[in-house]
């Protein structure tokens, strides 16, 4: 996980606009912030993304 991503994550989540283990409405929210990265990453990297928001470690 990049600091790219880890960024994201967290512009995400501070528009609280939905909870972050949501993992559908994240990608749809981060899509239409432009966080295309973070789209791909939440595909491929479920299991890590879930890890970083339950732990706040990479």
């Amino acid at each position: 996980m990049t600091e790219k991503i880890k960024q994201q994550i967290l512009a995400v989540r501070d528009t609280g606009l939905t909870n972050m283990f949501d993992t559908y409405v994240v990608q749809r929210i981060a899509n239409d912030m432009g966080y295309f990265e973070l789209v791909i990453f939440i595909e491929e990297y479920r299991r890590e993304y879930a890890h970083f928001i339950l732990t706040g470690e990479a």
